[in-house]
């Protein structure tokens, strides 16, 4: 017998912060009464840690301590057992998004070496001649926004063959770009913002490009395993610009694969461009 099982949140968006309450519907669809049971559903918020391939074997000590860190984790029954009438059938439930004890929620976050996520798993138990039904929901949390203004303070830059981290900047063409980001501790859910402008260069230039990076740290009291992995990168001009002429730096930080910068025992996470 075709049977369908299936989570509705009530938000389309999915998104929820500390405190608010995740509400929505269990959804089940078949053509014929149903026997079944038992339904249950549990809501979990974990913290997945990895090392790089290149630490791997470094930090022995680190994998007694990768376990995943549970944040919130919630359990409760939405039929006893008994029978689901033919059609669909909406079961109502709500989950108080609150943590025990002196737990924090990060915000969720997909990561390379470090992974926040939460989820809500709906179970159906069913006789031993008919297969378990379950099906899982990933929801997204954000953190609540600052009471407190962040003050921005303009950072100004020089980019100069001597500036760059490079074995062969000898042998890289004369130029001088300048610019400045109108600031480094930035709101998450504002772009970033700022100018870049060309003063000078030997060789035309083909493009102008501004990369995202995540670096996350992940160990233990034994020693950090650092890397920085791309995010996302983006052309803010194309061709020999101007010399001279003010080019605007506009990027807007995608929410599932940035989070606020987070400092804990086993994991950091932070951000450069």
């Amino acid at each position: 017998m075709s049977v369908t099982l299936d989570i509705r949140l009530k938000r389309a968006n999915k998104v929820y912060r500390e405190g608010e309450t995740v509400a929505g519907v269990i959804l089940l669809i078949c053509k014929e009464a149903l026997q079944h049971h038992g339904i249950s559903l549990s809501m979990e918020g974990v913290v997945n840690l990895q090392l790089s391939s290149k630490s791997v074997g470094v930090f022995e000590a680190f994998y007694n301590s990768v376990k995943p860190i549970q944040l919130i984790s919630s359990n409760i029954e939405v039929a006893k057992a008994g029978k689901i009438p033919g059609g669909k059938t909406e079961i109502p439930f709500e989950f108080p998004l609150h943590t025990k004890g002196n737990k924090v929620l990060y915000e969720t976050y997909h990561g390379v070496f470090v992974n926040i996520q939460y989820s809500l798993r709906c179970d159906m138990k069913r006789s031993l001649l008919a297969k378990d039904l379950s099906r899982s929901c990933e929801f997204i949390v954000h953190c609540q926004p600052q009471k407190s203004k962040v003050i921005p303070t303009p950072v100004n830059f020089t980019i100069t063959p001597d500036t760059l981290q490079s074995r062969e900047k000898n042998s890289l063409p004369k130029f001088l770009i300048r610019g400045h980001l109108d600031a480094t501790n930035c709101v998450i859910s504002l772009p970033l913002t700022g100018e870049v402008v060309v003063e000078n260069s030997d060789v035309p230039i083909k493009s102008i490009e501004l990369q995202l990076v995540r670096v996350e740290t992940c160990g233990c009291a034994e020693g950090y395993a650092r890397d920085a992995t791309e995010i996302q990168n983006i052309q803010i001009a194309e061709g020999d610009v101007c010399h001279g002429l003010a080019i605007p730096i506009y990027m807007i930080f995608p929410r599932l694969f940035t989070c606020p910068t987070l400092e804990t025992t086993n994991f950091k996470v932070g951000g450069v461009i």
